[in-house]
Formats: structure tokens, sequence, C-alpha cells
């Protein structure tokens, strides 16, 4: 069993079925949102017939933020157009759940700064198709075709909306495991930030002979004065006391009138 894949293990061709298999292998957690994305955009550029390039894009709707993947830099340069003006084909599909098709980007009238962009890049034909995704969160997938050969096919489309089906349900899950791990780094950062500024306020109540609620008052002013977070105080304070220099001390916390 391949617990891990990685983009430059992807075959120039993958059948469907084989893409389907090397899905349901990503090992989740196991890598990075951002390196999980990547691997899911080779691997559609290497299974969906007559594309030349693959752009994944995701939308956190509750921190907006946006997060992307690309199979090669036509790709990242056409969605990069897209988040500029906030209008797109991929930006169309992932907010409306549906399929955006360019057939020829001469004609398109639906989008027509992006298929000007597209155009002039070389661009003769894309499709946007949303995925399923978590609450909170839409996403994308955007098909290229460069080749003069051809538009996209509708065999194209089909193996890409099959595709998509198994992706979705990829990065829908590392979706919500990235969120459960930021949220849980965030706990985890806030939790020692509380507990160095809890050290930092004994060290002031012992110095300054005052209370917590002084002592705390004491560490949000000098906070404000020098234009830093809370937390980058008191650890600054808490570290002078572990090193023993006593004297920065009352350097940091001017205002502090009972010092011994």
């Amino acid at each position: 069993m391949v617990d891990h894949l990685d983009s430059t293990s992807l075959t120039a061709s993958v059948s469907l079925t084989d893409a389907r298999q090397q899905l349901s292998r990503l090992l989740l957690g196991a890598q990075l949102f951002t390196e999980t994305l990547q691997v899911v955009a080779r691997l559609a550029a290497s299974t969906i017939p007559s594309v030349d390039e693959v752009s994944i894009t995701l939308i956190d709707l509750t921190g907006g933020t946006r997060t992307a993947a690309f199979s090669g830099s036509l790709a990242a340069t056409l969605d990069e157009r897209q988040y500029e003006p906030g209008f797109g084909p991929c930006l169309t599909a992932a907010h409306s759940g549906g399929v955006v098709r360019i057939d020829d980007t001469t004609a398109d009238t639906s989008h027509p700064d992006f298929a000007a962009v597209a155009r002039r890049r070389g661009v003769r034909s894309a499709l946007a198709m949303s995925l399923l995704m978590p609450a909170g969160v839409h996403g994308a997938l955007g098909l290229y075709r460069t080749s003069s050969e051809g538009l996209l096919s509708s065999e194209a489309e089909a193996v890409a909306a099959s595709f998509a089906a198994t992706a979705s349900v990829v990065l829908a899950n590392a979706s919500l495991v990235d969120g459960l791990q930021r949220r849980a780094a965030q706990l985890e950062n806030a939790m020692t930030s509380r507990e160095v500024i809890d050290l930092a306020k004994g060290i002031v109540m012992q110095l300054g002979s005052c209370d917590a609620e002084e002592a705390f008052r004491l560490l949000a002013r000098q906070s404000q004065r020098s234009n830093r977070k809370l937390r980058e105080v008191a650890t600054e304070l808490v570290a002078g006391a572990v090193r023993g220099v006593p004297a920065e001390m009352p350097l940091l916390l001017t205002g502090v009138t009972k010092l011994t």
C-alpha cells in the first residue's frame, strides 16, 4: 500500500481507474494540504484527455482566503488573473456549483476579459467544474486546452466529472483535517501564550508589589507603547527573568513604581 504520493511519481498518462486508486491511497494528514492539492492537480492533468494544464481553486468563505494548486505556470497565471477582479470561469463555477465552458476563447462572451487573457496565452478552450466541498468552502477544477487541433471534447468533460467526484471526497476530507490541525495549533499557541502571560504577571506582581489586575494592566500598557503583541512583551520579560537580568525589567515595564 502506498501511503504518500507526490507529483514526481505521476506518469505522463494515467487511466481514470488508476487515478481513482491513486487518489484513494492519499493518506490524510501525512502531508501538507497544499501538497495534497498539488498532487491532485497534476494527477488530473495526467488523467483527463485533451487537457494541457489544470488548476484547483478553493475558497474559504469564513476566512476569505484562497488556496490553489496548478499543474503548470500557465494555469497559475490564468487563475491569478481571475483573483484580481474576483471574476472568471473557475470562481463562477466554484460559487455556483456548476460547470462553465469556454468553447472558443476567440468568441466567448460570458467571460470576455478572461477569454482575452487566455487567448493571448495560447489557450484555445477552457472548462471550469465545481468541486463538492464542506460547508464554508467552495472549490473548482479548471481545465485548459492550448492545442489548435481541437477544443476540449465531451469525453474530456465526462472524465473530468468522474475525476472531480472522487477528488472532491479526498479534498473535502483533507480540508477538514487541515482545519482541525490548524485549530489545534491555534489552541496550543493560545494556551502557550496564556501561560507566558501568567508567568509575566507573576513577575510583575512580585517586583512591583501589585495585584494581578494591575500587573496585567502594566503589561498591556507596555504592549501598546511598544506596538508589539502582549505575548511578545510577556515573553521578553520572562526571558529576562530566566537569564537572571532583573535590571531589564524596570526598563521593560515603565510605570511600575514599587520595583524592589
